[in-house]
């Protein structure tokens, strides 16, 4: 070091040598002797280069507008985005950072050699007047950990907004996730003509008194349902542990859409239970669904589960199994369709498409298959079934 602490130093004077222990230092530049008269005149310095300047950091439009705002320099702000472009985000982390150390007591110097150092200065304890924070006390503070800080979530700028994964919701998403994850499920399609089905329930509703629910593709859809199950009760069964517990009661969920998410009430014994009667408990508990008024046991020890969206149009889905249960039925609308009769004959009738999925550590495809058979030809001779 050439100069004393507190010595003032011309510009572009060498105030330091940084050599290795047996590297002499180099003799200092002597001074220059006045020009001699008939000499050539000296020559001009030779023009610095000129250096570009440095390519401006990339930058997202809300980001920049933020920026300008609060008079931020982006050079200084470490960009997270694809690129290491800065966005929203890295903008609000600068500056609250800034405020943050804006409230502590420290020199221009011990800040500069915080930034440079990754040193956090709220961590730093001062030894300056009133406990201001010394550029020594920066030296001295123990180094972050080498580490790397698991990096931060990266948001595009134009989220509309952010839903906090609660309630219902994150029921549904754990429940969701544990079925498709540990239930290897297998899925089976079916076209069935519900020309039958149909009539029954017009004719079902023609009957009821003024007030009464009516009569759904739903409710006659769960009647049947037992019925099938009751013939093939692996399908009405759950796994738990190393055991296949086979259920006696048939209890079919029929699952209903709220604004919060899915909820799945359980109408109990149905093979006991006529239509009309399964009729007036789905409305009583969808209705009792929307107001928030189902009870525990209202959702409890379902053994087969229906999820029937052709009211919304849509022609077929896959569901996933509502665990602990074997099996779920996914239901599209009927839609009109040319086929051809036993007689070769052409036939318009209204097809729905039917989807299952299934457990498979618990049923096989073939027992799924003749469950299916029983379900198609329930359907299509609802009126010998319900005899």
């Amino acid at each position: 070091i050439l100069y004393q602490e507190g010595e003032t130093v011309a510009v572009t004077q060498i105030i330091a040598y940084i050599r290795q222990p047996d590297e002499k230092l180099p003799e200092p530049p002597a001074p220059s002797s006045p020009a001699v008269s008939g000499s050539a005149a000296p020559k001009p310095p030779a023009p610095r280069p000129i250096l570009a300047p440095p390519a401006p950091p990339r930058v997202t439009p809300v980001a920049a507008r933020m920026a300008q705002e609060h008079g931020v320099d982006l050079s200084q702000v470490t960009g997270t985005g694809p690129g290491a472009r800065v966005t929203r985000r890295d903008v609000e982390r600068y500056l609250a950072a800034s405020k943050a150390e804006q409230k502590i007591r420290a020199t221009p110097a011990a800040r500069r050699l915080a930034r440079e150092l990754s040193v956090d200065l709220q961590q730093v304890a001062g030894s300056g007047p009133r406990g201001r924070v010394q550029g020594s006390d920066v030296t001295a503070a123990p180094k972050p950990s080498s580490a790397p800080l698991p990096a931060a979530p990266l948001l595009p700028d134009d989220v509309r907004e952010i839903i906090p994964l609660q309630g219902m919701r994150r029921t549904i998403a754990q429940r969701m996730q544990a079925s498709a994850q540990q239930a290897p499920h297998i899925t089976f399609d079916l076209s069935v003509d519900v020309t039958a089905a149909e009539d029954f329930r017009r004719r079902a509703n023609a009957r009821l008194a003024e007030g009464q629910p009516r009569v759904s593709f739903t409710a006659v859809l769960a009647k049947v349902c037992a019925w099938a199950l009751s013939r093939h009760p692996m399908m009405n069964s759950r796994l738990q542990g190393e055991e296949i517990l086979v259920l006696d009661p048939v209890n079919i969920g029929i699952a209903v859409a709220l604004k919060e998410g899915l909820i799945v009430p359980v109408v109990r014994d149905v093979t006991r239970k006529s239509v009309m009667q399964i009729a007036a408990e789905i409305a009583d508990l969808a209705k009792r669904a929307h107001s928030g008024a189902l009870r525990p046991d209202d959702v409890a020890d379902g053994t087969f589960t229906i999820s029937n969206l052709g009211m919304f149009g849509v022609e077929r889905f896959t569901a996933i199994i509502n665990p602990p249960e074997t099996a779920i039925l996914a239901v599209g609308r009927a839609k009109k369709q040319v086929i051809v009769g036993e007689d070769d004959e052409i036939l318009i009738r209204p097809i729905a498409q039917l989807t299952l999925s299934a457990d498979h550590r618990v049923v096989d495809g073939a027992i799924v298959a003749h469950f299916l058979t029983d379900l198609h030809l329930g359907l299509e001779q609802i009126d010998t079934l319900l005899m």
